[in-house]
């Protein structure tokens, strides 16, 4: 694998490799959701489409999305952007792809204007949160016991920090 991952807005023509990498990647480690079964939803919709996705390949291949959109409709929260979705191809975890994401997306955030960015992670996925506090996120609040999965309860953590 290349050195570095390249990070690019999405495209229309990545639909279909970013639902795969979405069916592929699923976990109850950070999912909410039952798990996907045919016939599958689209990967864009309504409220999410390409320009609210950044992508990154490794050697031409897409290995990995993040998801930036706005945590409410209400202008006086416009300032704040939310990560809602990160996904990195299981055989690029370890290459820098999920923190070449991140870095890019808040330089995004930035680019919008924003002058915070939010995120929601579950309080047993200890590598995202690891990997969240060294780029920066502090834990702003904790939802005890928010989901149940695989017979446990589980925490909802919300991190943030300033852009």
């Amino acid at each position: 694998m290349s050195a570095a991952p390249r990070i690019r807005t999405a495209t229309l023509d990545d639909e279909d490799e970013l639902g795969r990498l979405d069916r592929d990647t699923w976990s109850t480690l950070h999912a909410v959701m039952p798990r996907p079964r045919p016939p599958y939803e689209p990967f864009y919709g309504e409220r999410f489409g390409p320009r609210n996705h950044l992508v990154a390949e490794l050697d031409g291949r897409l290995v990995g999305y993040i998801r930036l959109g706005f945590p409410t409709s209400l202008a006086c929260n416009a300032h704040v952007r939310q990560i809602l979705g990160l996904a990195v191809a299981e055989d690029a975890r370890g290459a820098g792809v999920g923190r070449a994401l991140l870095r890019a997306v808040c330089e995004e955030g930035r680019r919008q204007g924003a002058r915070r960015i939010t995120l929601r992670v579950l309080g047993h996925n200890a590598p995202a949160r690891a990997l969240y506090e060294s780029e920066g996120f502090v834990v702003e609040g904790v939802l005890p016991g928010e989901f149940l999965l695989d017979d446990v309860y589980v925490d909802d953590v919300l991190m943030g920090r300033p852009l």
